[in-house]
């Protein structure tokens, strides 16, 4: 494997920096537009993406940003390509290339992530892009009787595909096996699932001679349901998500990706904190989080281009509160501070 892609997978979780998903789809980002009143018209997301790209000092917490295939087409109004300016900002152009979760044939609540068909010429032209990393998202989901054995390995399997497919093209793979939040479980039966997904696509990701110092990984901490009448405090779930990682996940990785699926934009920081100031393992803990660094941006923005500079002192501040709590340097103070 190349060089370059060992690189840019330790770039991308470099101290003090974490990765910002901006590759909401086209219905998704909609339901955010939604919540302030903005049309959800092409133009609109390309404006609000302008001002998520041209904050100023984007690079020095955000080292790479995963697009969307519309948005890394698009340009700024005066015409510059979204990569470059990221590359310009010091950030690194990725892209989301599957398209979506859907229902697995035979297997009720259960999901698997299509995508495949046609990849290997996607990523071709999103390298010629610019994009220098991907991401795929398999969505893993506790409740009676699942997940199940086969279902995780479905996912496994494709997300294997996807990696290799990626690195045949110079691009690093983010592979992001998600136990989602939905449910009353506790937290041992998400660190049992997580447990059980990681050590399939590990495998998986061996047998296909996927390279894993040019590889990233994306999960979810380890927490309970969101129904679970027995929440836990952000240093237990820290505890817990170290417990398991350090199980089931190979040391050769360089660094592994929080996503911040069902948490708060505070709770998302401080419980990456919690894991940094506790330390001890052999990999980067960094970020990848969407919702938890564009909603206070998105909110101060409303979709008017006078509250550009405030969505972008909202991102920045997000970025840096995260920033911190890649060494454990976080405090809730720096909050109202800001």
């Amino acid at each position: 494997m190349s060089d370059a892609m060992r690189t840019t997978a330790r770039d991308l979780v470099a101290p003090g920096k974490g990765i910002l998903a901006a590759d909401e789809s086209t219905g998704t980002i909609g339901k955010r537009f939604d919540q302030i009143g903005v049309p959800n018209t092409e133009d609109a997301r390309r404006r609000y993406r302008e001002m998520l790209f041209t904050t100023p000092g984007l690079g020095e917490h955000i080292s790479g940003v995963i697009l969307f295939d519309e948005t890394i087409r698009q340009s700024t109004a005066d015409g510059v390509p979204f990569g470059k300016v990221l590359e310009a900002a010091g950030s690194i152009p990725g892209i989301k290339v599957d398209v979506g979760a859907k229902p697995l044939a035979l297997f009720p609540n259960e999901t698997v992530t299509e995508g495949l068909d046609g990849l290997r010429g996607r990523l071709a032209e999103y390298h010629e892009m610019g994009a220098r990393f991907a991401k795929w998202r398999a969505t893993i989901i506790i409740g009676d009787g699942t997940p199940t054995d086969f279902a995780i390995l479905a996912n496994a399997h494709a997300m294997a595909r996807y990696a290799a497919l990626c690195q045949e093209s110079d691009i690093v793979p983010i592979v992001e096996p998600e136990i989602l939040m939905d449910g009353a479980h506790d937290i041992a039966a998400c660190e049992a699932a997580t447990g059980r997904t990681l050590d399939s696509l590990f495998a998986q990701l061996a047998a296909h001679r996927v390279d894993l110092p040019g590889s990233l990984l994306k999960v979810n901490m380890i927490v309970p349901g969101k129904g679970s009448p027995e929440q836990r405090s952000d240093h237990e779930i820290a505890e817990a998500t170290i417990r398991t990682l350090t199980a089931h996940v190979p040391v050769e990785i360089p660094g592994i990706v929080f996503l911040s699926g069902g948490m708060s934009d505070e709770e998302a920081t401080s419980r990456l904190n919690e894991m940094n100031r506790i330390g001890g393992f052999p990999w980067q803990l960094s970020f990848s989080y969407g919702r938890a660094l564009q909603h206070a941006s998105l909110n101060a923005w409303g979709g008017e281009d006078p509250n550009v500079r405030a969505g972008q002192a909202a991102l920045a501040h997000r970025a840096r509160m995260n920033g911190l709590a890649r060494s454990g340097d976080y405090d809730p103070s720096m909050e109202s501070a800001a």
